[in-house]
């Protein structure tokens, strides 16, 4: 039976499900830049160019291992503009009389090629199969990430001695929590210069995307395994030592700090999730990177990244579009660069703009904690993490948009929202000091918008969350204030939600 196999932009490694399932001799390798998903919510640039050039050299590197590989660039005037429609083209002109693909991230490409009657294998790059989490999450009253990491350990041996983990604690997450530092010993992750290859897919992307959100000059992204490789081995060896202290920290002028920025190849199958944890656990285990750095680091990885996957594919298609909290707000035009003097806002989605790029603390307690609170559109929030991000795939940014930041699944993942005033900011960043607004200030001329903010969105969801025990002592700190000062705050925080609704700024 001669098959045509479909490997998509991030399943760009020869131990992928369909590679593994067909025969280089007699099958037919699928590959398309198609319009159906790179113009999909305006994706960024640098996103877009690093999914065709990573797809451009895996495709080489399978054509000299002797695969044939059909391959569709987007400006191809044959294209179908479809996944499924390149599929289904390559394979007849081949006479291929199966289709086989790994299962994609997202539920609608995978009910499309499922309409189309393409054979879907399971994606076992990932450590926990769809089973084994739902295994685990069954019964449960509450799906808490730690829960699963500790299985997580268990089942792969990173960091244990026996069935204790390495140090006796699982968790080191209290250790990492330090401010920026005054001084960076680290010259960030290793970068590289595009070769012929990238420089075609950059002039494609210039050429054909010219309004999508995000700038596209200065790419510097791995496209080929050695690549990712090499941004590993430069992270262990120059970062990680002190990425568990400041992985929450946040500076102006220092977009990357100790970050690996390996989750954009890692998502995109360049590299694997074992052996980045491994690599992580012989700096341990030779002394080169302390216990609370490494922890950290794999717990991103085989537990939040698991977790997050499982979460997503547990939840189903619908998942996307659930609104808990009931926000309809337009997302503000501070996220496509318009104007704000809100300083940590700027910052943040200047470097999104830049880099395609922010680090988690920036997505969860700036962009997402300011899109909460404003009563943001979980969709359009949603959405605009998914197009600007180069590491972002439905799988993993759905869960942690949806559920983690803006609260829309109710409380699957997350036990409360995650809400701050401006005090967290100042504490984790850099970004208040030459900020038009005084951090310190509550109300008045100059006050933070997020002391305001905060306080209006515990109240006007005081019903939801007046029973929460982790919210307690927040809602027993706002009925001690003043009843006069809790009614500054509220109007003081609703003139700021009206002039976004009149399409202002602040």
């Amino acid at each position: 039976m001669v098959k045509a196999i479909l490997v998509l932009g991030d399943q760009l490694g020869r131990d992928v499900a369909a590679l593994r399932a067909g025969d280089p001799a007699t099958d037919l390798v699928v590959m398309a830049e198609v319009a159906g998903e790179a113009a999909n919510l305006g994706h960024h640039p640098k996103k877009i160019a690093f999914c065709f050039a990573a797809m451009r050299h895996f495709a080489e590197d399978l054509r000299a291992a002797g695969w044939q590989v059909a391959y569709t660039c987007y400006d191809d005037p044959d294209s179908t503009g479809t996944i499924p429609g390149e599929l289904a083209r390559r394979a007849d002109a081949f006479g291929a009389t199966s289709c086989l693909a790994t299962e994609p991230g997202d539920w609608r490409l995978i009910t499309a090629l499922r309409k189309a009657g393409v054979t879907l294998l399971e994606d076992d790059r990932f450590l926990a199969s769809h089973k084994r989490f739902d295994d685990w999450a069954r019964g449960r009253k509450a799906l808490r990430m730690e829960y699963f990491y500790r299985e997580m350990r268990r089942a792969t041996g990173l960091l244990m001695e026996g069935d204790a983990p390495v140090g006796g604690a699982w968790n080191y997450d209290s250790e990492n929590r330090k401010p920026p530092p005054g001084t960076l010993f680290h010259e960030g992750p290793l970068w590289f210069d595009p070769d012929e290859t990238t420089r075609a897919v950059l002039d494609l992307v210039a050429a054909r995307f010219p309004d999508h959100f995000g700038r596209l000059d200065g790419f510097r992204y791995a496209t080929t395994r050695d690549q990712a490789l090499a941004a590993l081995d430069h992270f262990i060896t120059h970062g990680l030592p002190d990425f568990g202290d400041y992985q929450d920290a946040m500076l102006d002028a220092e977009p990357f700090l100790y970050h690996s920025l390996l989750s954009a190849y890692l998502n995109a199958g360049l590299l694997g999730p074992m052996e980045i944890c491994r690599a992580a656990e012989r700096a341990y285990h030779d002394g080169h990177a302390p216990l609370n750095a490494v922890e950290g680091f794999i717990r991103q990885i085989i537990g939040w990244r698991e977790y997050v996957r499982g979460i997503y594919f547990r939840e189903g298609p619908d998942y996307v579009t659930r609104n808990d909290l009931g926000h309809t707000r337009k997302l503000p035009d501070a996220f496509w660069g318009g104007p704000t003097d809100m300083r940590c806002l700027a910052s943040a989605v200047a470097q999104t703009r830049d880099e395609a790029y922010a680090h988690h603390i920036q997505r969860l307690m700036i962009t997402g904690n300011f899109a909460l609170l404003v009563g943001a559109d979980p969709q359009q929030v949603h959405e605009w993490y998914l197009g600007v991000y180069v590491d972002a795939h439905e799988w993993v940014e759905a869960p942690n948009t949806i559920g983690m930041s803006q609260f829309a699944d109710g409380g699957v993942i997350a036990s409360k929202p995650y809400v701050s005033s401006g005090a967290y900011i100042n504490r984790m960043s850099d970004y208040c000091g030459a900020c038009a607004y005084t951090v310190s200030r509550k109300t008045g001329q100059g006050a933070c918008p997020f002391n305001l903010l905060y306080w209006h969105f515990l109240d006007r969801h005081r019903e939801r969350f007046r029973g929460n025990p982790r919210m307690a002592n927040m809602y027993r700190t706002w009925d001690r204030m003043a009843e006069d000062k809790r009614a500054t705050v509220l109007a003081e925080a609703q003139h700021l939600i009206n002039k976004l609704d009149a399409g202002s700024s602040f």
